[in-house]
């Protein structure tokens, strides 16, 4: 029971995640159709998973939201501001309740009694005396949609061939429009229950435009493993209407050995309906009936962990790629080399593929970000132009789950300290809406996300006299603007006069930049006074398997990722003694360097020539010196120790193929060091 929960919690919890995304959307463009059938379709599609397993509360809970938008499809009842604000509520109610099946927990009792009570008053609010039959039901029967009720007994031992039930029934709501009642098999004693028996089964109304020939397809694998009834009701949706649907829930037992009176069921078959549609299809021509095509299978839910594993085997089988190449290069013999550059190559493939399955993008976690947006500025009263550019950019999930919580804490400052009230934008000449920029776009072998607003901006005299107050600096130090806004990374740093429960308490900038350090990325902040603030975030692209560039500095090696070279010089090592601007003249352009030599305290014999090697962060170049450059290496990143932790240059290691260990440079904050003055 525990596998199908989790299949139910992980299947609501994405639908809530594209409601909340078209929720938003819908504040926007109110009368976008497009938007309320996609609300349309995910309520009733958390209502019918909800149903199927067993979540009853969450169903009933549901089915009042389904019902007003539903009406709003209808032309009934129209999107408010104040509808799409209970709704976000209830959303995050039905989050809670998911975990709560039962409302143990007296809050998410009390709540979902009130929340219910606002969504029945928002629907009796515009209560309309008008049939609701009629223009509705003449489109469903235009469509060619009729109404079939099936029983789907499955054989207590389906489970013994690996077959899901549950797997087969998520099928039907590709159809059309279904509801799913669970059932039980009586058992007389507790003894008897076999947990590796399936003793549920279960009775379906389906209204669809596809052939009953069709419907049983869905069930075509599991024939000789169950019992298959389908009937057909009506010609036309016999659950296009609330009071029809209202009633049939009235009348449904749920429980051991509860099923459908059929006779009761037939009952609420409109005589006068049925005619209708059997004259309307009368009327249809042959093959012009529409039919609704089934869903392909283009994705598959795969558990995190096995993506994990996946990455880990395919990491260990780069490794041993490495070790066989190194291993042909001294028993070298045509077949040998033939079977190595095969292996070299569909490891290659293997590793692009399994690194393109762990690749997630942005736009994934946008819907937290909108939502915060939209309830922090209603409280602090402020409107906002929240916009958002490059969310189809992709980033490994493990950055993405990181990187969730430093974007939110920012976003609140930008709120909270950067975009000033619409009157003060009103005297300063500013339009009374703020705007919030969020744009994600690709630089080389890392990824750039920047936040942007049009406030107030950050005073750095302000921010200097607070670091000389707590003693960060002295009063006669000089520093640039760049490493003063530095200041606000550090902790317990803040300038807010005054405390709110959005942000102001000095706790959380300095975990901000912690984390993206922990992700082996960057944070940069740039400001102007009136103008407002840029935060930019660098990350890489991956943190497990790099294309690097294997390099030699005395008898260590090194590697630097492949995505970040510019180009690479030779010049004499003693052009680089005694340099004192550190800059080298190369294609005659001035780019400053920095001597890995003297920085990593290397004492071996100095070499006559020396390689330079110049890497880029998509603004900014910088040139590094190695001693030999020895080629093209697939790095498998590991974390580096404690040891490590405090160099400034370094970000991973890898072991190479005959065993031995290879560093990580991170020329990011190489080239950060260069731009700090």
């Amino acid at each position: 029971m525990s596998t199908m929960n989790s299949i139910y919690e992980e299947e609501v919890a994405e639908l809530l995640e594209k409601l909340e995304s078209s929720l938003l959307l819908l504040e926007i463009t109110p009368n976008d159709n497009e938007l309320i059938e996609d609300v349309f379709r995910s309520m009733h599609t958390i209502k019918g998973s909800s149903g199927m397993f067993g979540y009853e509360n969450v169903a009933l809970f549901v089915h009042n939201l389904e019902s007003i938008y539903d009406s709003i499809r209808a032309g009934k009842l129209t999107v408010t501001k104040t509808l799409i604000g209970v709704t976000l509520i209830s959303l995050d109610h039905i989050k809670r309740i998911v975990l709560d099946i039962e409302l143990k927990d007296t809050l998410n009792k009390e709540l979902q009694i009130s929340l219910t009570a606002q969504i029945l008053a928002l629907m009796g609010e515009h209560v309309t005396t008008e049939s609701p039959v009629d223009v509705e039901r003449t489109q469903e029967i235009r469509r060619g949609v009729s109404t079939y009720y099936i029983s789907f007994i499955p054989n207590t031992t389906i489970f013994d061939n690996g077959t899901n039930p549950l797997l087969i029934l998520e099928e039907l709501f590709d159809l059309g429009d279904c509801e799913i009642y669970p059932r039980l098999i009586k058992i007389d004693k507790i003894e008897d229950f076999d947990p590796l028996k399936c003793t549920s089964y279960w009775e379906i109304l389906l209204a669809t435009s596809v052939a009953e020939n069709e419907i049983r397809d869905v069930f075509l694998f599991v024939e000789g493993d169950s019992t298959l009834r389908v009937e057909k009701l009506c010609a036309y949706n016999l659950l296009a209407d609330l009071e029809v649907k209202n009633k049939i829930e009235s009348f449904v037992a749920i429980g051991d050995d509860a099923q459908f009176n059929l006779e009761e069921l037939k009952s609420l078959i409109s005589d006068e309906q049925q005619v209708v549609a059997e004259e309307i299809a009368t009327q249809l021509p042959e093959n012009k009936v529409e039919t609704v095509a089934k869903k392909q299978v283009k994705n598959i839910r795969v558990a995190s962990d096995k993506l994990n594993e996946l990455m880990s085997i395919v990491s260990e089988l780069v490794t041993t790629q490495a070790s066989l190449s190194l291993y042909t290069e001294t028993k070298s013999t045509p077949e040998l080399e033939i079977i190595t550059e095969n292996v070299e190559k569909l490891s290659r493939q293997l590793r692009d593929t399994a690194f393109g399955m762990t690749l997630i993008p942005i736009k994934h976690i946008m819907s937290r970000f909108q939502r915060l947006v939209r309830d922090v500025s209603l409280d602090l009263g402020k409107t906002i132009d929240f916009k958002i550019e490059g969310d189809e950019t992709e980033l490994d999930k493990n950055i993405i789950e990181g990187l969730t919580d430093p974007l939110m804490h920012i976003l609140r400052n930008s709120l909270d300290h950067g975009i000033e009230s619409a009157e003060d934008r009103r005297e300063k000449g500013k339009p009374a809406i703020g705007t919030i920029l969020f744009k994600a776009f690709y630089s080389g072998a890392n990824v750039h996300i920047q936040i942007q607003d049009d406030g107030k901006g950050i005073d750095v005299n302000q921010i200097r006299a607070k670091a000389i107050q707590n003693g960060l600096m002295t009063d006669d130090e000089y520093l640039t603007d760049k490493k003063i806004l530095d200041f606000i990374f550090f902790p317990g740093f803040s300038t807010a006069k005054k405390l709110t429960d959005v942000s102001g308490r000095g706790v959380g900038m300095d975990v901000v930049r912690r984390n993206i350090n922990d992700l082996r990325g960057t944070v940069d902040i740039r400001s102007e006074v009136g103008e407002g603030t840029t935060l930019t975030i660098k990350l890489p692209l991956t943190l497990s398997i790099i294309d690097g560039l294997l390099v030699e500095i005395g008898s260590s090696n090194y590697v630097v990722p492949l995505g970040v070279v510019d180009k690479c010089y030779e010049v004499a090592y003693s052009k680089l003694e005694d340099n004192f601007n550190k800059i080298l003249l190369l294609d005659d352009v001035e780019i400053p360097f920095l001597n890995l030599r003297e920085e990593l305290l290397i004492d071996e014999e100095k070499p006559e020539l020396t390689q330079i090697i110049v890497v880029n962060n998509g603004a900014r170049k910088a040139a590094i010196s190695v001693d030999l450059i020895v080629g093209e290496y697939q790095a498998v990143l590991k974390p580096i120790g404690s040891y490590y932790k405090k160099q400034d240059y370094l970000s991973g290691a890898t072991i190479l193929g005959d065993g031995t260990i290879a560093l990580v440079l991170d020329t990011n904050k190489i080239i950060s060091n260069f731009s700090n003055g």
